[in-house]
């Protein structure tokens, strides 16, 4: 019962076995390229939250700010108290409309020097050594938000807080956009 096989079937082993690596491999493959850009993702996912953090600490310490203004400075509503440069900030049929303009526009195109600026790139996070760390920042400014039509309303705004946070020459931002107003006989 010795059969001997013929030239056809010679080689389909090796060519199975050969089939069957190459699968591993590309499997193999699969996993690396996941596995070494899952780091990469969650880095990413962590700038991004810390961004967020920044902007809430922005909206905490303007919250107060304001607050603060309404009580003890002397507000009695919003009406002059909103940046305007650039030009067309709060205008929506502006190209420098604020929501028209990245984060990085934004921060590029104000400045400290706006006497309205309620925050700009102040840092929060406290190093071990006791120093402010200035990769992680928050800017707080109000917007008039009929300011490109609509009837005037001085008694709300926009709060916008925009958090930063650099890593290396990346840059990470994220915004926050609060509608405030101010209540009658407060």
């Amino acid at each position: 019962m010795n059969r001997q096989r013929t030239g056809e079937q010679r080689g389909a082993t090796l060519i199975i076995l050969i089939m069957v690596i190459a699968f591993l491999l590309a499997i193999g493959m699969l996993v690396l390229h996941i596995t070494g850009t899952g780091p990469e993702v969650a880095g990413n996912i962590r700038l991004q939250e810390q961004a967020f953090n920044a902007a809430e600490a922005g909206f905490d310490s303007a919250w107060t700010q304001i607050e603060g203004s309404f009580v003890g400075a002397g507000w009695t509503n919003f009406d002059g108290h909103y940046i305007t440069t650039p030009a067309g900030i709060n205008d929506p049929l502006d190209a420098n409309y604020f929501r028209k303009l990245t984060d990085e526009e934004i921060l590029a195109a104000t400045g400290a020097s706006d006497l309205n600026m309620i925050f700009y790139q102040v840092p929060y996070v406290t190093t071990q050594s006791g120093t402010l760390d200035a990769r992680y920042t928050y800017t707080a400014f109000l917007i008039d938000d009929e300011a490109g039509g609509g009837d005037p309303d001085p008694f709300d705004a926009l709060l916008i807080c925009i958090g930063t946070v650099q890593a290396g020459d990346s840059v990470t931002t994220a915004r926050l956009e609060i509608g405030l107003g101010v209540q009658s006989g407060t």
